[in-house]
């Protein structure tokens, strides 16, 4: 299994905090389950922020916090893959929020990024939304987690059918 994840969030420093998720989880042949929330970050989302991503501070004030979620992030990501475009950082994020709620949080990674770099060489840039147009992936709602989880797992599925030196993980370890 695999859980594909996207988050957004308040920013990229120490204190940011998550302001949506979404999770896809994956058998290796078609997406199983899915999950998507807004987030409440219980703090200022930057306008900068709100300009890339589209999600202001009027749109997460009834959003579920993290904690209030987590039982659902929890169950799509439990024996799976953690797999992500540029996985530390969502993973991160995550692992960070769980610690919050005294949970330790702990997946294997996979990172589409990497992948991509080792089973589509030579392209100009591995960027989700260059990646994508590179390989006429369309991406719907880009930076926000639904569209660029879905984008993913379009990426991750391709990554699967073209992994000729089997770098990707059929079974956990």
């Amino acid at each position: 299994m695999y859980a594909i994840v996207d988050i957004e969030t308040t920013g990229g420093g120490g204190n940011s905090r998550i302001t949506e998720i979404a999770v896809f989880r994956h058998n290796g042949v078609e997406v199983v389950d899915f999950f998507h929330s807004l987030i409440n970050p219980e703090t200022f989302i930057p306008p900068f922020i709100t300009r890339l991503t589209g999600i202001d501070n009027l749109m997460v004030q009834d959003a579920p916090t993290f904690s209030e979620v987590q039982d659902s992030v929890r169950a799509l990501t439990k024996d799976a893959w953690f797999v992500a475009h540029n996985a530390k950082f969502d993973y991160g994020f995550l692992k960070k929020e769980f610690g919050v709620l005294d949970e330790h949080f702990q997946r294997d990674l996979l990172c589409t990024v990497q992948l991509s770099r080792k089973i589509f060489p030579g392209l100009k840039s591995y960027s989700l939304g260059n990646l994508c147009e590179s390989l006429q992936i369309l991406i719907e709602n880009r930076h926000r987690a639904e569209g660029d989880a879905a984008a993913t797992v379009k990426l991750f599925e391709m990554l699967l059918e073209n992994d000729l030196q089997k770098l990707i993980p059929v079974n956990m370890v």
